[in-house]
């Protein structure tokens, strides 16, 4: 079987996104994933030598499958850099819920498995990535906030929009997936924006 068969590769990343999603935090190893796609594991080692690369390659897999970009169009092309940090709260806001899953797993299984963390941390930092990219389109504009630097107000950014800070407002404190996404968008403005640029 050919290292670089598509539909062999698609079939493994297909089978580790399902069972990650049903991890519930257990390990999910290279025999599992073998033996849900239908191959090998030397068909998985083939196209995936390490598994740290097969589990960040599920997570950009999953990313093209639900149209990560397409989602990411409206931040990516705002004409301000309020409209941009609006844009990218309401799309990953709203994309949370449908990897929660996947997310879920990964950092349950991230406290003992290298692997599980490397591939958590590269979506981490690819979110850490959107903020900073808002966080710029403001500053270019004039409107970040004088209370923080643009490296500060990445981070909090980033840590507003975790996963975790969604799992706490949604399910421990019962709040909407609208009321999450509004209510991020406002914070975000009160916190970061400067008054002037509130109107935007």
């Amino acid at each position: 079987m050919s290292s670089g068969n598509p539909e062999t590769r698609a079939r493994i990343l297909d089978a580790a996104w399902h069972l990650l999603e049903a991890a519930d935090g257990r390990e999910v190893r290279m025999g599992d994933i073998a033996k849900r796609a239908g191959v090998s594991r030397q068909a998985v080692y083939l196209h995936f030598p390490k598994r740290a690369e097969l589990l960040i390659a599920t997570t950009r897999h999953i990313d093209r499958a639900k149209g990560v970009d397409a989602r990411l169009a409206a931040s990516r092309n705002a004409g301000s850099g309020v409209e941009r940090l609006d844009a990218f709260v309401e799309a990953w806001g709203n994309y949370i819920p449908e990897i929660h899953g996947v997310g879920r797993a990964l950092m349950a299984m991230r406290e003992h498995d290298p692997d599980a963390k490397t591939a958590w941390d590269d979506r981490m930092q690819a979110v850490r990535q959107g903020c900073e990219a808002a966080i710029r389109a403001l500053a270019a504009d004039g409107d970040l906030t004088d209370a923080f630097s643009p490296a500060e107000a990445t981070d909090l950014l980033w840590t507003m929009l975790s996963v975790r800070a969604w799992e706490a407002l949604r399910t421990d404190c019962g709040w909407s997936q609208r009321a999450y996404v509004d209510g991020m968008k406002a914070a975000a403005r009160r916190l970061l924006v400067a008054r002037d640029g509130r109107s935007g």
